[in-house]
């Protein structure tokens, strides 16, 4: 499975006016901790991949609830256009024990990346509005394809046109990344 997403830094404020206005299905909102780790086989800055345990509890009623945790691998991005990758993703049962494996195998915390996201569902991709610890308001247009990546990536920079938002702002650096200083691709 490959993830194809394209991200930009926005204000929510205009992107949800745009939201409404093409009737975007507005799916949930979340707080989300995602732990990273460093391999002690290889260097994941080098490679361009993350292992990743995400915690996340919906909102609501204005309270977090129900706090699902999974593992994720990030493979290296695979074109120059997007943020397109290779992810593996599963459910974890209890996040204090999977980060205790992780440990125990010698994958270390590398840093945490702490945000509220809303989902949307629009034309077959999901909006997401992240607001970011430490980094500021972003929106992500993201869709999982087997195949068909050129064209997963050209209806993803529509999505971002039709929310008045430019696919050449794109941002092809992660969250990690920039809170680890890495300059914005």
């Amino acid at each position: 499975m490959y993830e194809v997403e394209v991200k930009v830094r926005a204000d929510h404020d205009a992107v949800r006016e745009r939201l409404d206005a093409t009737e975007a299905e507005q799916v949930n909102r979340v707080a989300q901790t995602d732990t990273y780790y460093d391999a002690p086989h290889r260097d994941f800055a080098e490679t361009d991949e993350a292992l990743r345990l995400r915690r996340e509890s919906r909102y609501e009623g204005g309270d977090l609830a129900d706090e699902e945790t999974v593992v994720t691998y990030k493979g290296p991005l695979v074109d120059e256009s997007s943020k397109t990758r290779r992810e593996y993703e599963t459910g974890v049962e209890d996040g204090e024990t999977m980060d205790a494996i992780c440990e125990a195998v010698g994958f270390d915390p590398a840093a945490t990346v702490e945000k509220d996201r809303e989902r949307f569902a629009l034309d077959g991709y999901t909006v997401s509005l992240d607001s970011v610890a430490g980094l500021g308001e972003f929106v992500e247009v993201e869709v999982e394809v087997e195949s068909g990546l050129d064209d997963a990536r050209e209806g993803a920079f529509a999505v971002l046109r039709d929310l008045g938002l430019d696919p050449d702002d794109q941002i092809r650096t992660s969250y990690l990344g920039m809170l680890l200083g890495a300059p914005e691709e």
